[in-house]
């Protein structure tokens, strides 16, 4: 039986959110399958993966093929290069601290990397509310101005009026 670690679609139409699953290849896409390892949800930025590490190694150890789209969620996570590592250990190429090592380094610096898009995302959004403010503030200014202007304008009618009704009784 050829196991597949691929995505079942679940939600509503456009508004989609995915089961990481491990199927037998030849289960229909949201049907069938032999485990639930994780879901990922790309309406959210940046896109959030609940991804259960260990049941997805043991998969990929145990020979499961991930498809194009899930293969990029486990490379995403590490499940990828930590096989990778795992089978260098199993070759006598590294040892297990060095690999541990490696993999440590590699978290730390993919935590890294989100978390400063995390930072730019929240950054741009005050900045965009920030220049939001501003714009409305100079629009009640200009709209302020005008409308002291007319007062200033129908006061000046009015003291205008007042004055030509005063010369009118003063003859």
């Amino acid at each position: 039986m050829a196991v597949k670690i691929r995505l079942a679609r679940h939600g509503r139409k456009r508004n989609a959110y995915y089961y990481i699953v491990a199927a037998d290849s030849r289960a229909p896409r949201d049907g069938r399958y032999i485990e639930r390892i994780g879901s990922y949800n790309p309406n959210t930025d940046p896109a959030t993966i609940d991804l259960d590490f260990d049941k997805a190694l043991d998969w990929m150890q145990k020979g499961a093929q991930p498809t194009d789209t899930a293969r990029a969620i486990l490379s995403y996570k590490g499940v990828l290069f930590k096989n990778h590592l795992a089978l260098g250990v199993a070759k006598g190429a590294v040892t297990q601290e060095q690999a541990d090592a490696k993999f440590n380094a590699w978290i730390a610096d993919k935590e890294q990397q989100i978390q400063s898009k995390r930072n730019k995302l929240m950054t741009d959004a005050q900045r965009a509310k920030k220049n939001a403010l501003e714009a409305e503030q100079d629009v009640n200014k200009a709209r302020a101005e005008k409308i002291a202007q007319k007062q200033a304008e129908l006061q000046a009618a009015a003291a205008k009026a007042k004055a030509a009704d005063e010369t009118e009784n003063a003859e």
